[in-house]
């Protein structure tokens, strides 16, 4: 029988060797903690929790991890004008929804049409866009 964990590690290592990185004991740990949660974790929350289950892992390791994980591609890096950054497993393209207070982010349904956002692109003028980012800021419920 074919787990979740053995599926994120075939995946990983995929990723990783298309991308001349080999596989790491910390760096599946890394990616099965960030594939199966879904509250965008800091490193430092990436960190604590992988901790648990390999507790020599440093804080450098889970950063360089991290780092990799969006280097092939299986991460996205969430960066702040604060100059925080999240981490986030999703790469298809979606939304989220940041606190003010906590700076917790959540997906959020992806109810602008892709049509719109294509019309805007088109009506850009002397503006070649690459991409687009959408993020709603207000109070999670338990900073309300």
């Amino acid at each position: 029988m074919v787990t979740k964990s053995d599926s994120s590690d075939f995946r990983l290592r995929e990723a990783l060797e298309a991308s001349g990185q080999r596989f790491t004991e910390q760096r599946g740990a890394v990616y099965r903690y960030l594939a199966d949660t879904t509250i965008h974790p800091t490193a430092d929350e990436v960190f604590i929790a992988v901790r648990r289950n390999l507790p020599g892992i440093s804080l450098a390791t889970v950063y360089k991890s991290l780092e990799t994980l969006v280097g092939c591609g299986l991460a996205v890096k969430l960066t702040y004008a604060d100059h925080s950054a999240r981490y986030d497993s999703r790469t298809d393209p979606h939304h989220h929804a940041r606190c003010v207070v906590c700076g917790s982010v959540t997906d959020i349904p992806d109810e602008v049409p892709s049509q719109e956002i294509h019309t805007l692109r088109n009506q850009s003028g002397n503006f070649t866009v690459t991409g687009y980012h959408l993020e709603l800021f207000g109070y999670c419920s338990s900073c309300l």
